[in-house]
């Protein structure tokens, strides 16, 4: 295991919190650790956040699942907001897949 795998997870194990991705059909989801840095004082405007909600996960829980890749349309429910995600990128450790950082966007509360 490489320096970028071991950071990765001790971060997200230290800051992250549970948060639940699931297929846009709704059929498939699995539980995740997941850590979203707070927004950034540029990013709030009027009391509300204007830019894009950022998650790093580790591919530990997806893998273990066979819940695959994340992808556009899946959805991310983070305690009661729902985000729609935008996009996936995956993050490697060298060749290995370590992990996924997750660009979303809504946030509406279910």
């Amino acid at each position: 295991m490489g320096w970028v795998t071991t950071s990765r997870r001790r971060q997200i194990s230290a800051k992250g919190r549970q948060m639940v991705l699931r297929r846009v059909d709704g059929n498939t989801s699995v539980t995740v650790q997941g850590y979203a840095p707070p927004a950034q004082s540029a990013d709030i405007m009027d009391a509300t956040v204007k830019a894009s909600f950022i998650c790093q996960i580790t591919n530990d829980e997806l893998a273990s699942s066979g819940y695959g890749s994340p992808a556009a349309m899946d959805r991310l429910k983070d305690g009661p907001k729902l985000y729609t995600l935008t996009d996936a990128t995956p993050v490697y450790d060298g060749p290995t897949l370590c992990g996924w950082t997750l660009i979303a966007a809504g946030g509406e509360t279910s």
